[in-house]
């Protein structure tokens, strides 16, 4: 009964299923522009229930970054951080493969120089 003979050759068919897998985890997925609209869309309603709105403003397909831009009441709302990246972010990531972060316009830009008194 043993040793059992097999015209296959695992060994180099393991090896290939992981070179292919390794090689495509080093490439992250492109962010898909209609993906990401169609979950805008899914979250506007709730945005607006509390008058504010939601609009797309860019992709970067290297970093994963969207950038939104929240109006309405949403402006000036001390909950609208929270919302961000406890709501919108978190919603993004789980639908749209290759987000990394949702931001808003200016968020990440370089405010100068820190002045102390």
């Amino acid at each position: 009964m043993w040793p059992i003979e097999c015209s296959v050759d695992i060994e180099c068919s393991v090896d290939r299923v992981q070179t292919d897998r390794a090689e495509n985890d080093s490439v992250a997925p492109k962010v898909e522009l209609a993906k990401v609209e169609e979950v805008i869309e899914i979250i506007r309603p709730a945005i607006q229930a509390d008058g504010g709105d939601i609009s797309l403003i860019g992709i970067d397909d290297e970093a994963g970054v969207v950038t939104v831009e929240l109006h309405g009441a949403c402006v000036s709302c001390p909950a609208s951080t929270v919302t961000m990246k406890a709501g919108i972010e978190r919603i993004m990531k789980d639908r749209v493969p290759g987000v990394t972060s949702v931001v808003q316009p200016g968020e990440d830009a370089e405010l100068g120089t820190p002045v102390t008194l």
